[in-house]
C-alpha cells in the first residue's frame, strides 16, 4: 500500500494548527497540482446578510429626562420617525430620541428590527399577524393590537420576519 501524501493550504498562512492542512502526498507533483487546483474550486457558502434576532439580545442606553435607561433591544415593539426624531415604542412605555430611522435601522437590524415603511422598523419576534391588502401592501399587526402598513418597497422584507416559511412557496417568490 502507497502512502499519498501532499498538503493544502486553507489560507490560514498565520496558523501552525494542523487541522489547516490535509496531507495526500507520494511525491507525485502533479497529484498535488490537482489537489490544490480542487482546493482553489471550492467555495464556501456566504454567511447570511442577516436573520432574525441572530444574537443574544442587545442592551440599548438611551438618554431620557435627564437619565440614562437602559432595556433589552427584544423588549422594544416599534422604533417609529417622528420628524427630527424617533420613538421607541415598548409594551408599558415609550422614548422620544432625537435619532434618524435610517441610524436605528443600521444599529438594530442585527437584533431582528425589520424595516416595513420608510418610517417604521418592526421588532420581528413581536409580529403577530399580517395580510395583504389590494394595492400590492400588506397591513402587520404587532403584539399590543397595533397596525401597521408595510409599502411596496420594503415588501421584500418581510422574509426576513420568519426564518421558516411554510405553505409560503407564491409569497416567497414576489
Amino acid at each position: 500500500m502507497t502512502a499519498v501524501h501532499a498538503t493544502m493550504d486553507f489560507g490560514d498562512r498565520g496558523s501552525n494548527d494542523p487541522a489547516t492542512e490535509i496531507s495526500l502526498d507520494n511525491g507525485d507533483p502533479h497529484l498535488r497540482e490537482v489537489v490544490k487546483a480542487a482546493g482553489e474550486e471550492l467555495s464556501l457558502p456566504e454567511r447570511p446578510r442577516r436573520t432574525v434576532a441572530m444574537e443574544k439580545s442587545a442592551r440599548i442606553a438611551i438618554k431620557a429626562k435627564r437619565r440614562i435607561l437602559f432595556m433589552d433591544a427584544a423588549d422594544v415593539i416599534v422604533v417609529e420617525a417622528k420628524g427630527k426624531y424617533v420613538s421607541l415604542l415598548r409594551t408599558a412605555s415609550s422614548h422620544m430620541l432625537r435619532e434618524s430611522i435610517s441610524t436605528m435601522e443600521e444599529k438594530l437590524n442585527l437584533h431582528g428590527f425589520v424595516r416595513i415603511h420608510r418610517s417604521v422598523l418592526v421588532n420581528a419576534a413581536m409580529v403577530e399577524e399580517m395580510h395583504p391588502l389590494s394595492t400590492g401592501e400588506y397591513v402587520l399587526r404587532v403584539r399590543g393590537g397595533r397596525e401597521f402598513t408595510v409599502t411596496r418597497t420594503y415588501k421584500k422584507n418581510l422574509q426576513l420576519l420568519a426564518q421558516l416559511w411554510i405553505g409560503m412557496e407564491d409569497f416567497a417568490a414576489e
